[in-house]
This record gives structure tokens, C-alpha cells and sequence, in this order.
């Protein structure tokens, strides 16, 4: 066999596993970008007797002065900023304790991961009752510890508490994910490097720094990328917990577009806002893995 037959054939056979995914991204991704690229530039609505018109940029320029447009972005900036890197942090450090082997470890890892399998809504509805103001499970609970001196306090209708608690509901849902994701990681670091750190006398923390954090590179990058990704799509917990309040306190980028693509019809601005809402988080994934390749090729 010749070289260049044979380059052909891994050629269609690399084209051929790589098609499925491939007609995923075109359908999904690339063709719904475009359309909504074409829609950003129209008066289109969802439903209107009147024929959609070419408008230019009026959309994107109504879209940049808007103030509810500016806080919903602000609300999903603050929510990634809060929910990235500590969501990350906790699920390296539940992924480092349940990589131990120890008896019935297999129990602890379904626990951990146990609420990402939940469905977000029913998670939200189950979370609503424990936050209910002022008769709540969790007011309740915290009104008899401290004897009634502090609550009942409301969650989801204080402008400076509604966040919080949805950023706090958020990890503890999506936390299990990135722990099974660094759990991975850790089995494919060889068990010999840290014998031989042991022998050297390398501390837990020596270990940590030199080995587990280097061999985790990779890892670090899918995880950041995802959970930054994922923290712009915040979408359910506002919906189903505030509805955007209280004032729009917790509305976020995704619900923006929502709002107005299906509740005011107004699908072309809604498309504007959805390609400014695409641009800004493909901007910032490729800010993060640049960061981390340089990073890598200091080292």
C-alpha cells in the first residue's frame, strides 16, 4: 500500500468520526448564530401583521442604551465572577477527598453528585419552600437557634440577599459536575510520582503545589471554560426563585433575551442581544485558555 493511499484512507476515516459532531456544531451553533446574526438587523416579531423591515443597527444601538441590558450583564459578570472559581475550588477539594481509598467511598461520591442529577426546576421548587418568607424551613431553623434574634429574613426578596442565595444555590447544585470532572483528572496522575515525593520528604501541601496542580492543567481549563459558560446561561434558578427581581437584582443575560424575544415579541432585538451574549462568552473562553496555555509555557 501505498503512502499516499494510505494517508487518504486515515484522512476519511479522521472525517468520518469527526462528522457527527461536526453536523451537531453546524446545526446547533453555527446556523442559529447566523440566523440570529441576519435577525439582529430587522424589525422582526414573533407575531406582527406588519412585514419585517431592514433596520441597520437601530437594535444594537437601542440593546447599549438600555439600563436593564447593562444591569443584567453586571448580574452575570458578578454571579461568574463569585461562582467560577469558588464552584472550582470545592469541587478540587471534594474530588481530592473522595479519591481516597477507603471503605464505602463509592457512597460519598454519589452523595456529592447526587444534585446535578436533580433537574435545576425541581431543584429551585424544593429550594423555594426552604427560603419561603417569612414561614420558611431555613428562617424557621435559624429563629430557634438564635432565639428569635435574627430572621425571619428574605431571601429571595432582599436585593442585597437574592443573589447571594442564588450563587449559593447554584454550587451546591453544579459543584458535583466539576468534582467528578477533577476526580478523572486525579486518576491519571501516576500514584509513582507521589511515592517518590514521599521518599524525598515532599509535605501534603509540596505534593499538592508540584504534582497535583501541574497534572490537572488540562483539567483546570475544561473546568473554568465550562463553569464559566454555564454561569452565563443562568436562566432557571432566576426564573423559577425572582422572575429577574427584586428590581432586577438577579436578572441575568439569558433572561434579558427571554423576556424579550418571547413574552414581548420582539425577536429582533432579542437576536441582537443574543450575539452580543454569544461574542462576550466566546471572548472570555478564549481569554481563559489563553491565560493557561501562557501560563504553561512560562513554566
Amino acid at each position: 500500500m501505498s503512502t499516499k493511499h494510505f494517508l487518504g484512507n486515515e484522512s476519511t476515516a479522521a472525517w468520518a468520526f469527526l462528522a457527527p459532531a461536526l453536523i451537531l456544531l453546524l446545526v446547533f451553533l453555527i446556523t442559529p448564530f447566523i440566523m440570529s446574526l441576519v435577525l439582529s438587523f430587522t424589525s422582526q416579531r414573533l407575531v406582527s401583521p406588519l412585514p419585517t423591515k431592514i433596520i441597520g443597527l437601530r437594535n444594537y444601538i437601542r440593546l447599549f442604551g438600555d439600563g436593564g441590558f447593562w444591569q443584567a450583564l453586571r448580574n452575570n459578570f458578578l454571579f461568574a465572577v463569585v461562582v467560577v472559581p469558588l464552584q472550582s475550588a470545592l469541587a478540587l477539594f471534594l474530588a481530592i477527598l473522595v479519591n481516597k481509598r477507603i471503605p464505602q467511598i463509592k457512597i460519598f461520591r454519589s452523595l456529592y453528585f447526587m444534585p446535578v442529577v436533580i433537574p435545576m426546576v425541581v431543584v429551585c421548587v424544593i429550594w423555594y419552600f426552604l427560603l419561603m418568607y417569612p414561614e420558611g424551613l431555613l428562617n424557621t431553623l435559624i429563629q430557634g437557634a438564635t432565639f428569635k434574634h435574627i430572621g425571619p429574613l428574605d431571601w429571595l426578596g432582599n436585593r442585597s440577599l437574592a443573589l447571594p442565595t442564588i450563587i449559593l444555590i447554584s454550587i451546591w447544585q453544579g459543584v458535583g459536575f466539576q468534582m467528578i470532572i477533577y476526580l478523572a483528572g486525579l486518576q491519571e496522575i501516576s500514584a509513582e510520582l507521589y511515592e517518590a515525593a514521599r521518599i524525598d520528604g515532599a509535605n501534603l501541601w509540596q505534593q499538592f503545589r508540584y504534582i497535583t496542580m501541574p497534572g490537572l492543567r488540562n483539567t483546570h481549563i475544561f473546568v473554568l471554560v465550562t463553569t464559566t459558560i454555564l454561569a452565563f446561561k443562568l436562566f432557571t434558578q432566576v426564573e423559577v426563585l425572582t422572575q429577574g427581581g427584586p428590581l432586577g437584582a438577579t436578572n441575568t443575560l439569558v433572561r434579558y433575551i427571554y423576556v424579550a424575544g418571547y413574552r414581548e415579541l420582539k425577536v429582533g432585538y432579542a437576536s441582537a442581544a443574543s450575539v452580543v451574549f454569544v461574542l462576550i462568552v466566546l471572548m472570555i473562553s478564549i481569554i481563559q485558555r489563553r491565560i493557561f496555555v501562557e501560563e504553561h509555557e512560562v513554566e
